[in-house]
């Protein structure tokens, strides 16, 4: 009797019975696991590229939702609430990203008479655009930047009008979030020239090409403010997160609380923030975000409202001890908050990095492949939340994110310290990642400092390409000699032939390498892993290091290539990534100078222009909505007539020179625009990435 007592009780203090996660990745990971703690059955959608994902193997239950475009599969209202319907799902969480901000979602939802685990109709129409947002916000005494917010201008009276407010400017899509899309003009010249290619993304990516202007506020700190409510009028906010470390609008490091504010300007904001909410009948979580003046910190702006969990809400969750997700699921079914402000205490801090499949060296271009070692970080204070596991294929259908490194500490020093050696501890062979740029960040003397504004990351020097250190070119040569050898032991091979591996394995590159001293702690590698184009992956302190199979020879080989297609600059442009063209910048056939830009691939929620490296004539190669591969040639240049007549012999480099090519990828202008990936914040069609 007391087992069937207990079960009842726990019926009726959980919310519901049975919930679907619309989403993927880490995200959908995080929500299974607070479900699983509350006693709630948990269903998982997947599409085909998410078939083993571990979101699928984490859940109760799992349905498949379609193909790996997230157009027919995660972003389809109708397929997520046939998978609820099947399934007997009461309510339906959508994670951040995707259907999160969805108000046509939402409806369906309640339509088929299933709980959307999200604020109401309202909130979600009012807040998704942002010129009614500020205007909204504006009503109720909140502060706004001074900027336009009319979508009945056209291009020429919207730069006119943004004249008149005064330069920098801001230039947002009206619609989505997450910064994508987003110019910024210093002069009318850049005014006229960031409005239409703003429009043009906004257009393709949300469906709607509404802009507004905003007063480019400089040395901006981004700080948002964490937000609950319910069905009953009650609205407290949860403290501030520190977002100001961003990369072309996309955060990279956030943390909570912020180093810059005070308890009284921490107080403002937070009421500041709850009036935001109580406007629009705000019901659950919420972020609200503001600028925040570095040089007059009492100072702040609503920029907008995010309604939905967010990605950096780790932070949150570890200094005040409250589960978002939980709390989202309580009110979504229609409880009261327990928590009132006075219960609200941030205690110690957390700072949240965020690890994505993507080569800093290469312009931050993501990056895809099979995904070899994934080896989470663990220690006090130390938190991840992933998604991902070994021999997984990261591809580019989604959002690049893999996972969320979190670190608490008794005070800023400690978290930054402990997140450190969590990120040096972290382990992902087999595709280029951002962890090595994460803890140079982390080591910069202005974030260490806490003096931090949204373009300190911009300032921060290119990364470069370190070659690999002696030991361990050393360990990749012996560790090929030793799979050689067990290759040809395995297939019974003579004496002879295994010793024939040997000398293979250490021929003139090798046998050099292998003299160096493997000794030191921070080269010596710990995680070794080769991948099916031959490269070997290896971990160490000091960082993940790729040895490519390609010796000295092929090395050779392209540069004399280069020399012979004219030295320094490629006339051949070629995709930096496998992605979609979404855009033919120029006819076949113009006259383009060094710099003009040709073609924009998309991928990964990014699109990338590429850029001719030589002026002459263009000759293209592919068509919007073509699908490319990396390196994939999409047009070329051909020297004019008359140019190439007067080309002296004299213009050839020396063969001693060192050539450097001047390839599509390197010479491209890259633009964060959301496609359909699953990571945060666009609406009416979002991205799963802020």
């Amino acid at each position: 009797m007391g087992t069937v007592d207990a079960v009842d009780e726990a019926r009726s203090t959980r919310p519901f019975d049975r919930v679907l996660v619309a989403n993927r990745g880490e995200i959908a990971v995080r929500v299974i696991r607070t479900l699983r703690r509350l006693g709630i059955r948990s269903i998982a959608v997947f599409s085909d590229a998410d078939a083993d994902a571990p979101h699928v193997r984490l859940a109760d239950e799992s349905v498949r939702i379609g193909p790996a475009a997230a157009a027919e599969s995660y972003l389809d209202p109708a397929r997520i609430i046939a998978a609820a319907r099947e399934t007997g799902a009461e309510a339906i969480h959508p994670g951040y990203g995707f259907l999160s901000e969805h108000a046509g979602f939402a409806e369906a939802c309640r339509d088929a008479g299933i709980v959307f685990v999200g604020p109401g109709v309202e909130a979600l129409d009012v807040m998704g655009d942002k010129i009614r947002a500020k205007r909204h916000v504006e009503a109720s005494g909140v502060p706004t930047v001074p900027g336009v917010s009319d979508p009945s201008l056209d291009d020429a009276a919207l730069a006119a009008a943004g004249e008149a407010v005064g330069f920098p400017l801001l230039v947002k899509p009206s619609a989505g979030g997450g910064g994508k899309g987003m110019q910024i003009a210093r002069d009318a010249r850049e005014l006229a020239a960031a409005i239409p290619a703003a429009r043009r993304v906004a257009l393709a990516a949300f469906g709607d090409g509404t802009l507004l202007l905003e007063r480019l506020i400089e040395s901006p700190r981004h700080i948002e403010v964490q937000v609950l409510a319910d069905d009953f009028g009650a609205v407290i906010h949860l403290g501030e997160r520190e977002c100001s470390l961003q990369r072309r609008h996309q955060k990279v490091i956030e943390e909570a609380p912020s180093p810059l504010l005070d308890a009284e300007t921490r107080a403002r904001i937070g009421t500041a923030a709850c009036d935001a909410a109580r406007s629009v009948d705000y019901r659950g979580a919420g972020t609200v975000e503001f600028l925040v003046s570095d040089a007059a910190p009492d100072e702040f702006f609503f920029i907008e409202m995010n309604t939905r969990l967010q990605v950096e809400h780790p932070v949150t969750e570890l200094v005040t001890g409250v589960d978002l997700v939980e709390q989202q699921l309580r009110v979504a079914a229609g409880q009261p908050l327990t928590l009132r402000q006075a219960d609200i205490e941030l205690t110690g801090h957390a700072i949240e990095a965020r690890l994505y499949a993507e080569s800093p060296e290469r312009g931050f271009l993501p990056s895809i492949g099979e995904l070899l070692v994934w080896r989470e970080p663990s220690g006090a204070g130390v938190r991840v939340d992933g998604g991902i596991r070994s021999g997984q294929e990261i591809t580019a259908d989604y959002d690049p994110m893999l996972a969320k490194v979190i670190a608490y500490g008794a005070d800023r020093g400690e978290a930054i310290a402990r997140l450190d050696a969590a990120l040096t501890d972290t382990v992902v062979l087999g595709v280029e990642t951002n962890l090595g740029f994460l803890r140079r960040l982390l080591a910069d003397p202005a974030v260490q400092r806490g003096d931090l504004d949204t373009g300190l990351i911009d300032r921060m020097p290119d990364p470069e390409s370190d070659a690999a250190p002696l030991e361990v070119l050393a360990a990749a040569a012996r560790f090929r000699a030793t799979e050689a050898i067990d290759a040809a032991r395995a297939a019974g091979a003579h004496a002879w032939q295994t010793s024939r591996g040997w000398r293979l394995a250490g021929s003139s590159d090798a046998v050099a390498l292998g003299a160096a001293d493997p000794s030191s702690d921070d080269t010596a590698p710990d995680v070794i892993a080769a991948a099916a184009d031959g490269a070997v992956w290896l971990h160490t302190a000091s960082g993940i290091w790729r040895v490519p199979a390609t010796g000295r020879r092929a090395a050779l080989d392209a540069r004399l290539a280069m020399i012979e297609r004219g030295g320094l600059a490629d006339p051949e442009l070629r995709a930096p990534m496998p992605g979609t063209v979404t855009a033919v910048l120029v006819a076949d056939g113009d006259t383009v100078a060094p710099g003009d830009a040709v073609v924009a691939i998309e991928a990964m929620k990014m699109e990338h222009r590429v850029t001719a490296s030589v002026g002459g004539i263009v000759r293209l190669a592919v068509a919007v909505g073509e699908q490319v591969s990396r390196d994939q040639s999409v047009a070329r240049v051909e020297p004019q007539p008359e140019a190439s007549e007067t080309v002296s012999s004299t213009a050839q480099p020396e063969a001693s020179e060192t050539v450097r090519s001047n390839t599509s990828h390197e010479a491209s202008e890259p633009v964060t625009v959301p496609s359909n990936a699953p990571h945060e914040g666009a609406h009416p069609t979002p991205s799963h990435q802020e």
